[in-house]
This record gives structure tokens, sequence and C-alpha cells, in this order.
């Protein structure tokens, strides 16, 4: 059989998954090791701070954001979607981008840009490629915000690795990110509380369009006078939260599957709040707080739960978690506390708290990678192709 051939290849989920855990094991843990000096910093050309920052949001975070996209976009215009060899070469131009981040400091500055410019640049073209070749099929009319957003992320990549803008490269890709999810949430929510306890939760027009423009307009926070940044942050924060209380919390934190994503969305409101709060002056927190609610709060506790889902849905299994998959959620709310909550109350002990958030982080994806891999790599138990 062709590597390209394999099961593995089917479908974007398949590769991305698995490379996401392996780099949500490694990641954070690697950067517990450097900030307390336990690990010499990667021979790269940028910063340590700038090598975590990058490697979180645009190693695990488009592995996993990659991986979703590539699944979804076909889906919503029924297409067969990328596959086979533009699979295999997009995960290689992974791979080679994590390479270049951690030995590139001596490379040529072409090879090194070419390394690390390779991905993303070619997966966002491709999914827009999807979406604007297809766009007369789409299901979803609120697509266009992909338009915006995709090709935003090379800007905010940019950003991150130019030292002078790296705190706008970092606003601007929690915005970024904060856009997806918002999209995601307001889709995938609405869909298993429908089909999990038949109601039907809030859905307003007006709010939903509202929330997307001002999480839209807050990508280019950087870039906005404080006081109507903070005002907008707290805006958006305040139409989060009223639309909360129409999604049925009360049911949904009865099921630790649900329950995460439901706090996954807090996260968003409190991450606004506390960034506001910061803007203001008003915000005395220990560590980065704001984005580590997002990267924890956030990303840490949602997409496992998507990870899940989505590994069982596609490949034919019937979704439901089970005890293991439990046992990862729990790990993962650990590392919330661990790494955001701990350090306000016992800042004496910060180092130890980020040794102890990356542990969890280790633990959590190490069993989710472990769990996915073998429905990752074979066919579908239902028959179906992909």
């Amino acid at each position: 059989m062709k590597l390209s051939a394999h099961p593995l290849w089917l479908v974007g989920f398949r590769p991305f998954f698995l490379l996401a855990c392996l780099a949500g094991l490694a990641f954070p843990l690697l950067w517990a090791l450097m900030f307390t000096g336990k690990l010499p910093a990667p021979a790269s050309p940028v910063s340590a701070l700038q090598w975590h920052a990058h490697e979180m949001f645009f190693g695990f975070g488009w592995a996993v954001l990659g991986g979703f996209l590539l699944t979804a976009t076909k889906n919503w215009v029924q297409v067969r979607g990328w596959h086979g060899p533009a699979l295999v070469g997009l995960a290689a131009a992974w791979v080679i981008e994590r390479v270049g981040m951690a030995f590139g400091a001596g490379w040529p500055p072409l090879l090194f840009w070419l390394s690390n410019l390779l991905f993303l640049a070619a997966i966002v073209a491709m999914l827009l490629w999807t979406l604007l070749r297809h766009r007369g099929q789409d299901s979803f009319a609120d697509n266009p915000f992909f338009y915006v957003v995709l090709p935003a992320f090379l800007a905010a990549k940019l950003l991150v690795l130019d030292q002078p803008h790296f705190h706008a490269g970092v606003t601007m890709a929690i915005g970024l990110y904060r856009m997806a999810f918002l999209l995601m949430l307001e889709r995938t929510l609405t869909q298993f509380m429908k089909g999990l306890f038949q109601v039907e939760v809030l859905r307003k027009p007006w709010l939903d369009g509202a929330i997307k423009l001002l999480g839209l307009a807050l990508v280019f926070q950087a870039w906005l006078p404080v006081l109507p940044a903070a005002l907008l942050l707290g805006l958006l924060a305040a139409l989060l939260a009223a639309r909360f209380v129409g999604w049925r919390p009360d049911l949904g934190f009865t099921r630790i599957d649900l329950a995460v994503m439901f706090l996954g969305y807090l996260a968003i409101v409190a991450q606004l709040l506390v960034e506001a709060a910061g803007l203001l002056g008003a915000g005395v927190w220990v560590g980065s707080v704001s984005v580590h609610l997002f990267t924890v709060g956030v990303m840490g506790l949602i997409i496992p739960a998507m990870f899940v889902r989505i590994s069982k849905g596609h490949t034919g299994r019937k979704v439901v978690f089970d005890a293991g998959d439990k046992l990862v959620l729990w790990i993962m709310l650990t590392a919330l506390v661990l790494r955001v909550v701990l350090p306000q109350l016992v800042p004496a002990a910060y180092g130890r708290w980020v040794h102890l958030s990356a542990g969890a982080w280790f633990l959590g994806f190490g069993i989710l990678g472990l769990r996915l891999l073998p429905r990752l790599i074979a066919p579908r138990i239902d028959g179906k192709e992909h």
C-alpha cells in the first residue's frame, strides 16, 4: 500500500489530531523545563518566550484547527476534501516547521522563513480554495468570517516572531482563535443540546451577529485605543454571558463531556474581562492570566472533548464518552486549576504550578493520543471510505 493511501491520510483530522496530541504533551512540558532553567532554550532564531508562544499557537493550535477545518469544510460545502498526498505534504510541512523553530538559529534566513511559512500558507490557501470555490453550496451563511480570519493568522504569526511586535501578535492570535471557537461553539453546542436533551437553546440572529462582529473587531485589539478596546472587550463578555444563560447550562453541567464545553465558553468570558481589567490597570494577577485563561481554559478544555467526538463519529463509532475519555477531561480541568487558579493563591510556588500544569497536559494528551491512535490509523468500522 502506498503511504498516501493509508487510512491515516483519508481525511484531515486523522494525521493532525495525532500531531496535536504530540505537540500538546511535549510543548508545555518543554517550556516548563526551560522556564525553570532545567533545560536550555532551543537553538531558534527567536527568544525562548517567542518560541513557546509560537509553538502553542501555530504548532499545537494549528494542528488542531487545521485538522478540524480540513474535516469540517468538506462537510460544509459537500465535497470530498483534501486527502492522500495533499495531507502527507501538509503533515511534512508541519514537521519541518517544528524542526526550523527548534534548530533554525544557524540556518540561512531564506531557508528558515521557507520552513516557517510553508505549512500555514499552504493550509490556509487550501481551506480558502475549498470554501470559495464551493461557496454556492455552503451550508453556513457566516463562513465568510473565515475569509478574513484564516489569512489573518499569517499576519499574527509574523508578529509573534518579530520581537518588537510580539505582544500584538499574541493578542491577535488569541483574537483569531476566539473567533474560531465562537463560530464552532455556536454551531456545535446548540446541536449537542438539541440532540441530547431535546431543547432549543437561545438563538437570536442579532445577538449571534453582534457577538461575531465584536469578536472580529477585537482581533485588532492591539491597534485600538485603550479605552475603546476595554469597552469592546467588556461588551463582548456581557453579550456572551447573556447568551450563556439561555444555553441551558443547568442541563449542560450534568455531563462532563458537555460541562467542559460550557466551562470553555465561560473561560472566553473570563479572559475578556481579565484583559479589559488589565488595559484599565485594574487587574493584579500572578503570571500571564489573560493568555492562560484562553490557552489552558478554552483550548485545553474544549479541544480534548472535540477530539473524542470527531475521532469517534468520523470513524463510524458511537459518540459516547467512556471512563478513559472522562479521565482525560478531568486531567485537563486539573491543569487549568494548577496553571491559573493556584498561582493566585500561592504565588511563591509559581514555578511548581507551571511544572504541575505542564505535567497534566503531558498526561492528558498522552492518554488521549494513545487512545486515538488505533482508530485514526484504521479504516472506518462502518465500511464507509472516509
